[in-house]
C-alpha cells in the first residue's frame, strides 16, 4: 500500500532528526528532498531509491509547489512509498499544510513527521532559551517573507503588544524593515537581538545587538539565518555551551600537530 511521510529533518544537525523521520528515510522508494537538509541523511536511503531535489532559495526555485504537490501524488498513486523531506518541521513555515492537503484532496495515506524547528534549535546553539522564567513567557515564530509580515503594521503592532520573544524566520534581507516596525511599535531599541547563521551546525555564527544597531553589525550575515528578538539574547552571554564545545573538542587535535 502506498504512503507519503512528511518529514521534518531538523534544522542542520544531522542528530537532530527524529527516530520516526530517519526510518521514514530508510524505507522509501522516492524522497523528495529539500535545500537546507542534511544531505548525509540521504546516505541512509535504500540503494534502490529514487532522489528527487525540490530545493528553494530566494532567488531560485528549482521546482514550483505546485509540481512538488502533484509529484507526491504521483509517485504515491503508482503504490510507492514517498518521503517527502524538509529542513526544520514541516509545519512552520514549511509548507508542508499545503502538501498534506493535496494528498488528502487525492485520498492518498499520509502521515506528518513533525521535526525540530530553528527557531528552537538555533537559538538553543547559540545559548538563548527561548522562553526563561525571569525573561520570557511567550514566543512567537514569525515569517520574514509573508503577506502578514513587514508590510502590516496591525500585525507588528500587535505582536509587540503580545509576545516576549520573536524568532523571525527568512527576515536577514528585510532587518531593517523590521527593526524599524518593532521599535515604532513600542520595542525599545536597546531590545537584544541576535542573528544566528546557519544554526546547530559546524558553520554557525552568531551576531548579537540590539535593535538599534543590529543591521550595521550583521551586514555579513546571510541566509540561511534565525533572528531572535527579546531580553532572553541577554542569556547568551553566560550560556554559550556550543562554541565552548567546539573549542574542547579542537584542542587534542591541535595538542597531535
Amino acid at each position: 500500500m502506498s504512503k507519503v511521510y512528511i518529514v521534518g529533518a531538523g534544522p542542520g544537525d544531522i542528530d537532530l532528526i527524529t527516530v520516526k523521520g530517519l526510518k521514514s528515510i530508510q524505507k522509501a522508494d522516492v524522497i523528495l528532498y529539500d535545500r537546507l537538509i542534511n544531505m548525509d541523511l540521504l546516505k541512509e536511503a535504500q540503494p534502490h531509491a529514487e532522489l528527487v531535489y525540490c530545493g528553494k532559495s530566494p532567488a531560485n526555485h528549482s521546482m514550483s509547489q505546485e509540481k512538488i504537490n502533484q509529484l507526491l501524488c504521483t509517485y504515491a498513486l503508482k503504490g510507492n512509498t514517498v518521503t517527502r523531506l524538509k529542513g526544520g518541521d514541516p509545519f512552520i513555515f514549511g509548507r508542508g499544510g499545503e502538501e498534506a492537503e493535496a494528498l488528502a484532496l487525492h485520498n492518498i495515506v499520509y502521515e506528518i513527521v513533525p521535526g525540530v524547528t530553528s527557531g528552537v534549535a538555533a537559538s538553543a546553539y547559540a545559548g538563548i532559551p527561548v522562553t526563561h522564567r525571569d525573561y520570557s513567557s511567550s514566543v512567537a515564530f514569525i515569517s520574514g517573507v509573508s503577506k502578514l509580515g513587514p508590510e502590516s503594521d496591525e500585525y507588528w503592532k500587535n505582536v509587540v503588544k503580545s509576545m516576549d520573544t520573536l524568532c523571525i524566520y527568512m527576515g536577514v534581507r528585510k532587518l531593517p524593515e523590521i527593526c524599524e516596525k518593532l521599535i515604532r511599535h513600542g520595542r525599545t531599541a536597546k531590545t537584544p537581538v541576535a542573528l544566528i547563521q546557519w544554526g546547530t551546525t559546524e558553520d554557525q555564527l552568531t551576531v548579537t545587538g540590539t535593535l538599534a544597531d543590529i543591521v550595521e553589525k550583521s551586514r555579513s550575515v546571510e541566509q540561511p539565518s534565525m533572528i531572535v528578538v527579546g531580553e532572553v539574547v541577554k542569556l547568551r552571554e553566560k550560556l554559550q555551551w556550543f562554541e565552548q564545545l567546539k573549542k574542547e573538542e579542537s584542542v587534542p587535535a591541535l595538542a597531535g600537530l
